[in-house]
């Protein structure tokens, strides 16, 4: 549909997921073993021949650079392109991005160029799979200027999410931005016939961050300086134009910070996972490596998942994922950790010289013990390490090579912890 113009909004300096967002974009963290979220919006554009992709940041965006570029390939005749869009200065503008809102408004420069007819904007951190093509059908339908993509939650879900108000033909009526647990927002329970939730007792309808724009509504509102899609942009619209609610009924999660981080990567493992990968008819996609299967010798693996290129020997590993290169050696045992992997295997030279340097390798060493906690790429953990294990106090914040974020440990990018660390 070259008539529609993609655009994922992952600008922001993702503070709510420090410290995995310390050297790379939130949009380039590593999910799922072998993907990163920006895979997510994009393979849902793909997945619905939406081929016109921009991706908007202006922080630590080198990361995401590369796996963009490595990654979505189109072939010439297709004028397909997935682009990354960072804040520049122009003689126009010379201050970085300081909204959703204006992030869109200061690459209209750009987004002009394509001639589009509907603008698709869609949020960089979360997990769904939505036909995005039903959701153009639909807006296109209702004559609306603007649509937005929305799910029911319950009331202690809505305190942190866009509320919407929606009259029984679908019309969005009111915005509420983040009401928190305190205000009175039963005015806002939707109407019985769009209560269709997750758990059977949702009662709002929550924004999604997901819009669909006409071209020229998009210019209207954002004829001004408002900032921001939710706090600013769309409150103001439903007063000025025809703002439609797209109801999804589908497993969507925000992953935007530690927590839901970790809970939606673990909850990956399960039997049967409410987002699941394997699906050949919608795939998620990601950069395309060519790394041997996954060996294990003499292990033990308990609902867990085991990525490309990884060397496990011996070990015990439960409940937990173990991303792309890791070595893991004999003795370790691993319950409830994501491992996202490493960027690339030492050669025995290098392995030397770590041994004559007294540094762990790149990987998990021998009898390692590790609980409730997050390893991010190309960590180096020595032998007999205890991590989570041990019955000792933890509070949340930054310990010098670790962090706790709500009671999680995160252990950050390149870290060495010497053999015997207990954490």
């Amino acid at each position: 549909m070259s008539e529609v113009l993609s655009i994922v909004l992952g600008g922001g300096k993702g503070t709510r997921l420090f410290p995995l967002t310390q050297a790379r974009a939130k949009p380039a963290v590593p999910f799922g073993g072998k993907y990163r979220l920006v895979d997510i919006p994009i393979s849902n554009c793909i997945n619905a021949n939406l081929r016109q992709i921009y991706v908007l940041t202006q922080f630590n965006s080198a990361s995401l650079n590369l796996h963009l570029a490595q990654t979505y390939t189109f072939d010439t005749f297709s004028n397909g392109f997935v682009e990354i869009l960072a804040a520049e200065q122009t003689f126009e503008h010379t201050s970085w991005f300081e909204g959703t809102a204006d992030a869109i408004r200061k690459n209209f420069i750009h987004f002009r160029t394509q001639n589009p007819d509907y603008y698709l904007l869609l949020s960089g951190d979360q997990l769904y799979r939505m036909d995005l093509g039903d959701l153009l059908s639909k807006h296109k339908d209702s004559g609306a200027g603007i649509t937005i993509a929305c799910t029911a939650v319950s009331r202690e879900e809505a305190s942190q999410l866009g509320i919407l108000k929606v009259n029984k033909s679908g019309g969005i009526t009111e915005f509420l931005e983040k009401p928190g647990p305190e205000k009175d927002i039963q005015d806002f329970r939707a109407p019985p016939e769009f209560k269709k939730g997750r758990n059977g007792k949702d009662e709002y309808l929550a924004s999604m961050g997901i819009y669909v724009f006409n071209a020229a509504a998009m210019e209207e509102c954002l004829a001004n300086d408002l900032t921001d899609f939710g706090k600013e942009i769309i409150p103001k619209s439903i007063n000025q134009l025809k703002v439609n609610a797209y109801i999804f009924n589908g497993y969507w999660e925000d992953i935007g910070t530690i927590k839901n981080f970790y809970e939606a990567n673990l909850e990956l493992t399960s039997l049967k996972p409410r987002f699941d990968f394997y699906n050949e008819s919608r795939p998620i996609y990601t950069h395309m490596r060519s790394l041997p299967p996954s060996k294990m010798n003499f292990s033990n693996m308990n609902q867990s998942i085991a990525s490309e290129g990884c060397i496990i020997t011996n070990a015990s590993i439960t409940n937990s994922i173990v991303g792309i290169r890791t070595i893991i050696e004999s003795g370790a045992s691993l319950n409830g950790v994501i491992c996202m992997g490493a960027d690339y295997y030492e050669n025995e030279q290098q392995k030397r010289t770590n041994a004559e340097n007294r540094i762990p390798n790149v990987g998990i060493g021998k009898g390692s013990i590790i609980k409730d906690a997050i390893i991010d790429k190309n960590v180096c953990i020595g032998e007999g390490c205890r991590i989570g294990i041990d019955n000792l106090s933890r509070s949340d914040g930054n310990f010098g090579h670790y962090y706790i974020v709500d009671g999680i440990v995160v252990i950050p990018k390149n870290t060495v912890l010497y053999p015997g660390t207990v954490i």
